[in-house]
């Protein structure tokens, strides 16, 4: 396959497409923190944070464009002083033509992101979110078509992301009729003659769609439709999708001591030491897991009824008042959540495969905390 020249603005549609910016937190900053939309891109660097360590990574190995979890800019700047820390790392990725770009709460809430990384590392089954923030909205597209395609089409919707209800695929509508139109002199019809009323046996043809893939579904009708100019309609739905939410709670195949899964949490995580409150001799099989800062959603865990809640940054008190609940803490760290890195990189390798540039995932370790 030909290489391919790609734009900086060419990944970012692939990150805003794997968790689009909508669902992002209204506080949180996201998107490009540095540098510009349409440079063409060299190499990538797939890191959890920007510290000066990972600049430095990235122009050793001649990158200039840097995805990062965790934003560069999150508080506003009221100064750049290439003195300190941060002013040095803006100062060193300007210099070097290094763009960066952030997916951070988005990335968490979006279905394949962090948490669900994390979910699937730890072997949970049966997700959903911790906390329900919002449910995917629905759309009915409805696609016209000679009798001659309508398997095609039908097959098209499948491999767009139409028709999915539950656990079945394909779920259209069909109804015949019949199209007119009259080609124009510039027209190239498939079926017809320039300037004369044309009469086609039809078929409607009509599927549920989420709203994130309907850009996709549609490429896939132009790509069978043989229409020069296919004709289709979208109609918004009152019906919901998935759910949308932080964090997620979920089951284990079968109950396993809780000694034994904090084992496997660390093991399967990668973390050397992590710090557990609450009772630790009991079994477990409902589990709640939330990337980052997780402690506020202590009563959530607890009124899905988990018997263990793993996330970062748990206070004192937060964990005591857990353990009052009944709840069991795993504070796995903040630095779990660079599960995001090596997907990332598979992603983005996955929808541009003629890109053949090296995507590489940093090598920085960014965990402020060490275990001694």
């Amino acid at each position: 396959m030909k290489e391919q020249t790609r734009k900086h603005a060419d990944f970012f549609q692939i990150m805003d497409k794997w968790a689009p910016k909508s669902l992002a937190y209204h506080w949180d900053n996201i998107g490009l923190q540095t540098g510009r939309f349409h440079d063409a891109t060299s190499n990538i660097l797939v890191t959890l944070d920007v510290t000066e360590e990972v600049v430095d990574e990235a122009i050793e190995k001649e990158v200039n464009l840097i995805i990062a979890h965790h934003p560069l800019l999150f508080q506003p700047l009221k100064q750049i002083n290439v003195d300190h820390p941060k002013g040095r790392v803006i100062q060193k990725l300007l210099k070097n033509d290094i763009t960066v770009f952030a997916a951070h709460t988005n990335l968490d809430v979006a279905q394949g992101g962090v948490n669900d990384l994390l979910s699937d590392a730890i072997g949970l089954k049966n997700t959903e979110p911790l906390e329900i923030l919002d449910q995917e909205p629905l759309l009915k597209i409805v696609v016209f078509v000679p009798d001659s395609h309508i398997q095609e089409l039908r097959d098209a919707f499948n491999e767009g992301g139409a028709g999915q209800i539950g656990d079945y695929s394909h779920c259209t509508f069909q109804s015949a009729g019949q199209g007119t139109f009259r080609p124009s002199e510039e027209a190239n019809p498939y079926i017809g003659e320039e300037n004369k009323l044309t009469y086609v046996d039809e078929k409607k043809l009509e599927a549920i769609v989420p709203k994130k893939k309907l850009s996709k579904v549609i490429q896939a009708i132009n790509s069978v439709h043989p229409y020069e100019e296919p004709a289709y309609d979208i109609y918004p739905l009152e019906n919901k999708g998935e759910p949308i939410g932080i964090g997620r709670f979920g089951i284990l195949d079968q109950s396993v001591s809780m000694k034994s899964f904090i084992q496997t949490v660390k093991k399967n995580l990668d973390m050397p030491q992590m710090r557990v409150s609450g009772n630790i001799e009991k079994n477990v099989k409902k589990v709640a897991v939330l990337g980052g800062s997780g402690e506020k959603y202590v009563n959530h865990a607890v009124r899905k009824k988990a018997d263990v809640y793993i996330t970062g940054d748990m206070t004192f008190h937060a964990a005591q008042d857990a353990e009052q609940l009944g709840l069991t803490i795993i504070d796995a760290g903040h630095y779990i959540e660079k599960i995001m890195k090596k997907a990332t990189q598979n992603k983005l390798i996955q929808e541009i495969p003629a890109f053949q540039s090296k995507v590489y995932v940093s090598q920085v370790n960014t965990d402020p905390f060490v275990f001694l």
